[in-house]
């Protein structure tokens, strides 16, 4: 494990993953996908490309950055945490679980409304019940 930790905002935009990361000394990455896996994959392979193109032209960038030693940590906001988990599970169970209304799960899942971070934590706390209860049966 790194000493570095990278800090990679997750979004749902549309019909897409997108995430970004920026530094005032190495610049801005981003990148977009259908599935939070290849965004992972992909952001992880632009960062590798940007970081060598940054030191193909020259550019001063801190050493952590060069040697690769960091690691990313991804920060889902609520409508791409529940994107991703649409794909183990359906929102009514995540309803049922959170005790949240599926149509406003929904409002959530489309970024046309934002929850309250009581609300988020709300749904975390289903999505791990819903977790823990799949663990239960292996």
């Amino acid at each position: 494990m790194a000493d570095h930790k990278l800090k990679i905002d997750v979004s749902w935009t549309g019909n897409n993953f997108c995430c970004a990361w920026n530094d005032e000394d190495a610049g801005t990455v981003v990148a977009t996908a259908k599935t939070l896996a290849k965004l992972k994959y992909d952001f992880e392979e632009s960062l590798k490309w940007h970081i060598e193109g940054c030191v193909a032209d020259g550019d001063k960038l801190p050493e952590y950055l060069v040697n690769g030693e960091y690691d990313l940590v991804y920060e889902l906001d609520t409508a791409a945490l529940l994107r991703d988990a649409e794909t183990y599970t359906t929102m009514a169970a995540i309803s049922r679980a959170s005790g949240i209304n599926q149509k406003q799960l929904s409002h959530y899942a489309n970024g046309i409304k934002q929850p309250r971070p009581m609300q988020r934590a709300r749904i975390i706390a289903g999505l791990q019940v819903i977790g823990t209860q799949i663990l239960a049966l292996c």
